[in-house]
C-alpha cells in the first residue's frame, strides 16, 4: 500500500494556481467558474490529504457563501474522511468533490488536468 503525504512542487504549483483563480473568480461574484476551477484543484489535489482537505474546505464555505445547503451538508462527510482516504490512496479518481456527485464515484478525467497529473505520476 502507498501512503500519500507530499504533494509533489510541480502539481503543487499547478493546485495552487487553481484556488488563486478560484478566489479571484469568487471576488468576481463569477459562482459557476470559481466552482469549476474549486473541481479542477480537488482532481489535482485528491491523491494528497492535505490539498484534499483544503479543497473540502473551501467547498464547505463555497457551500455557506452561495446558501447552498445541500453542499453544506454533502461536504461534511468529504472533509472529515477526504484526508485519510487520500493518506491510504482510496479515492476515487477524477471525482470534482462536489456533493452534486456520489462521494465515491470515480470519474473521467479532462484531457488538460489529465496531462497536468501525468507529469507527476499521480
Amino acid at each position: 500500500m502507498k501512503f500519500y503525504t507530499c504533494i509533489p512542487h510541480g502539481l503543487k504549483l499547478h493546485f495552487h494556481k487553481e484556488l488563486a483563480t478560484y478566489k479571484d473568480k469568487m471576488v468576481q461574484a463569477a459562482w459557476h467558474q470559481a466552482w469549476q476551477h474549486l473541481e479542477n484543484a480537488h482532481v489535482l489535489g485528491q491523491n494528497y490529504p492535505i490539498e484534499h482537505t483544503l479543497v473540502h474546505w473551501e467547498m464547505l464555505k463555497f457551500g455557506f457563501r452561495i446558501k447552498n445547503f445541500h453542499e453544506v451538508i454533502g461536504q461534511i462527510p468529504r472533509l472529515l474522511f477526504g484526508g485519510i482516504k487520500s493518506f491510504i490512496g482510496r479515492v476515487p479518481v477524477g471525482n470534482t468533490g462536489g456533493a452534486n456527485v456520489p462521494i465515491l464515484k470515480p470519474m473521467p478525467i479532462r484531457g488538460e488536468l489529465q496531462n497536468i497529473l501525468k507529469q507527476y505520476h499521480t
